[in-house]
Formats: structure tokens, sequence, C-alpha cells
């Protein structure tokens, strides 16, 4: 969605509460009731439906009535929060025109008090052209659910905190300023991506400087994952910087060799095609740099030490687990306590053995008790089964002959109801000659 800021200017203050009550109940709702955002808001005089149709205008809002009337932020109406939070705060008065478009963000130039130009970037995590953030990116954690503005939000927090703590360690990347909800605000590079370029001045210095870069993080436990011609800047001074941080992740990550191995192919394979750049010659050149490196130049992985620090630990950057951090502390806390009390964890290393073994023997001496125990349980046992199956069938044949001869009453009895019933109906004439022909013998027998 475009950003147009001139809207920006013509709304209110109920404008914007409004539209921080509907980010506020999207903190538990997918769509916002129409009633609950007129409870948070709270409007003196009223009319939340009227601000909620002013802004559905503008496409600040989403309306949905298909399950029933609520609202949703767009990420126009989300971009509005940010940036009137940004100039309240005094932060830039305005801005600019759009100098950058990415698969996951959109970069404006944005305008100071004092006139220095700074650069805005705004997270847009959700697009069509990049979709599988939950599989590609540690944004959500231990998270099940999840809505893209709030994705947004965590990728700029992320981008921020790598941001300041690289600037911290002298790394070539941009300063960090600001940053609320899904802006980032940083320092503005006066340079061009290094896919534009197509001549170098020294091409061979630029490819060194920018494959230190990525050992260099690998020594403070980051690996950048995404580091191309696309996320490097150069200037008219060929100086390097490096920009997109959100999807670093820490040496201790299960792909760590992986996304190390491919940031630096990256490199290679650019300015091999770029710049024709023949590294054998180069390496023939300085064999005496070469250590920990292959037969082409390139960095082992396994062979880099962390001697630099930390950052993994104090950004928790993905895959940085707890375990880790307890490894760290007790080799901080504990190195040369090892090294002087080698001797007595030796010694007590062995008088757990010696206990275990006799632990070991009073268990074995107790199964074979309890097996023989046993043995003698399962006879007696099968004994009193063997009694309790005979008993059992003797009363058995009992009841089969009590039921027997209960069974030749029942059917006796009901045979010779059937008798006297037929007989009683047998003598039953309905109309009959028979008893027409009784009829006039008793009339007969009057005369």
């Amino acid at each position: 969605m475009k950003l147009d800021v001139d809207v920006l200017r013509y709304l209110s203050k109920d404008d914007f509460r409004v539209l921080t009550a509907v980010e506020l109940g999207m903190r538990n709702h997918e769509i916002v009731p129409t009633e609950l955002i007129d409870r948070i808001a709270r409007l003196k005089h009223g009319g939340t439906y009227k601000v909620l149709k002013n802004l559905l205008k503008h496409k600040l809002l989403h309306h949905d009535s298909s399950k029933y009337d609520g609202f949703r932020l767009t990420y126009l109406g989300y971009d509005y929060l940010a940036i009137k939070t940004m100039v309240n705060k005094g932060v830039f008065v305005g801005v600019g025109r759009q100098i950058g478009v990415g698969k996951e963000s959109d970069i404006f130039e944005v305008v100071c008090e004092d006139g220095t130009v700074l650069a805005m970037k705004l997270h847009r995590l959700g697009r069509v052209s990049f979709r599988a953030v939950k599989s590609k990116r540690d944004y959500l954690r231990h998270r099940s659910s999840y809505n893209w503005l709030y994705l947004s939000r965590l990728a700029a927090l992320k981008e921020f905190a790598f941001m300041k703590a690289l600037e911290t360690h002298s790394f070539p990347v941009p300063k960090a300023v600001e940053h609320n909800r899904h802006c980032v605000v940083m320092s503005l590079v006066q340079g061009y991506p290094l896919v534009q370029v197509k001549q170098l001045q020294n091409p061979e210095i630029v490819f060194e400087t920018i494959l230190g870069i990525v050992v260099r993080l690998a020594e403070h436990g980051l690996i950048h994952c995404d580091f191309n011609e696309f996320n490097i800047m150069i200037d008219d001074d060929e100086k390097i910087t490096m920009i997109d941080f959100p999807q670093m992740v820490s040496v201790s990550h299960r792909n760590a060799q992986m996304y190390f191995d491919r940031d630096v192919e990256c490199i290679f394979k650019f300015f091999r095609k770029r710049f024709n750049l023949s590294f054998q010659e180069s390496i023939d050149d300085n064999d005496d740099s070469d250590e920990g490196k292959d037969e082409d130049g390139r960095p082992c992985f396994s062979e880099i030490e962390r001697s630099a620090g930390f950052l993994d630990k104090e950004l928790a950057a993905s895959g940085f687990t707890r375990k880790d951090e307890e490894d760290i502390q007790r080799f901080i806390e504990g190195g040369a306590e090892a090294e002087t009390n080698s001797d007595s964890e030796v010694d007590s290393v062995e008088d757990l053995n010696e206990s275990i073994l006799l632990q070991d023997e009073e268990h074995e001496n107790k199964g074979k008790d309890e097996s023989c125990e046993a043995a003698e349980s399962s006879a007696s046992e099968r004994e009193d089964a063997t009694d309790e199956e005979e008993n059992e069938m003797e009363n058995e044949a009992e009841l089969t002959k009590s039921l027997n001869k209960q069974r030749r009453h029942a059917i006796a009895a009901t045979r010779r109801g059937r008798k006297s019933h037929a007989s009683r109906n047998s003598y039953k004439d309905k109309g009959g000659r028979s008893s027409h022909n009784s009829k006039l013998q008793k009339q007969l027998s009057g005369w």
C-alpha cells in the first residue's frame, strides 16, 4: 500500500484515539468489535461510529462483518500511528520520497528540524512475495498465533537492537536513531547498493574488506544469513556499509555453518562474475595470511574462534540456547579453578566409581533372593489356582442341572395351559347348527 502522508495533517485527536483503540483491541482480537472500540476510545461527546466511517474512507481501517461487525488496522493506519509518535517525539518533522522497496520493508527519506535527512524503514511482513515468515524467520519463537502487524513490530525491534550493538562494536552499519512499532529511523547511507556498481578501482581490496566483515561477525558470535550484493552499500570512496539485520542468527544455530558458507559463496560468486576476479592468484600472493582458509581462499567456519565477544548472548540471537549461556558462564567463572582442582576431581570420581560397584553387587544379591521367593510364591499360587478351578467346575455342573430341571418344569406348565385353553374354546359355538339343535331340545322339554 502506498504511503500518502497528506491525509495525516487533517486527522484529529479523536481519529488517532480511535486508531489507538483498534490497535489495543487487536491484541486479543483479529477483528475488533465496534462496541469494544467505543468502550476503549471513550470519546467525550461520542461519535465513534462517525470517526470509524472517516478512517474507513481513508483506508486506515478495514471493515469486516462476516461473523460480527468489527474493524482491524491496515498497514497504512499502522504507519500513521508510528509516524505520529515519531513526530511528537521530535525525531523528524517531514516525510519525503521513497528510496527503497523490498520483500519485507519500504524505505523513505525523512527530514529533521535542523534539515538533516534520515532514513525511515517501515517493515511490511505478509506481502505476497514473502509470506513464509514463520518458517524462514524466528520472530514468533514459542508463539502459535500471530498477525502481520505484530510480526512487523518484532522484526523492527530486532533490527534496531542488532544495529545498536553492531555500532558499539565498530561495525560499518547505519546509525540507529529511534524505533516505534514497525518503524526504524536510522542515518542515511550516502552510497549505492553493490548490485548497481559496474566498476571498482580496487575490487580486490573491496572483496577482502567484505570477506573480513563476514569473518569478524562470526568471531563476535553472529551470522548475517543474507549477506549479498543487495544488502551491501558502497560510496564513491569505496567504503562499505552493510544493512538489513532482522534475520541474523547465532553461530550456535543448528544451521550456522550452512548460513555462513552461503554468505561466503554469494560474495565469491558476485565478484567472480561482475569483476572477473581470479581468487587463486590472490591466494598465491598472500600465502602467509591464508590461515583458516580452504584451497580457494574461503574462510572455514569450524576454524573461526569466538575471541571478540558474545553478541549473540547479549542480543539473544536465534540458535543461542540457555545451555550455551550456562556453558559460557562456567567457562568465564571456573576456567582457572578447573586446573587447580583437577586432582581432587579425579579422587572424587574414583570414590564414586567404587560406591557404584558396591551398589551394583547389593542389587545383584537382592535380585537373586527376590527371584527365589518369587518362584516359591508362584508354585503355591498355581496349586491354589488348580483347587479353585476344580471347585468352580463342580459348582457349574450343579448349576446346569438345576437350570435344566427348571426348564423342563416351565415347558410342561406351558403345555398344560395350552390344552385347557384349547378345550375351553372347542366347546364354544358361535351360532352354528349345534347351538340351534340345543335350543329346539329345550323348547320340546318345556312342552
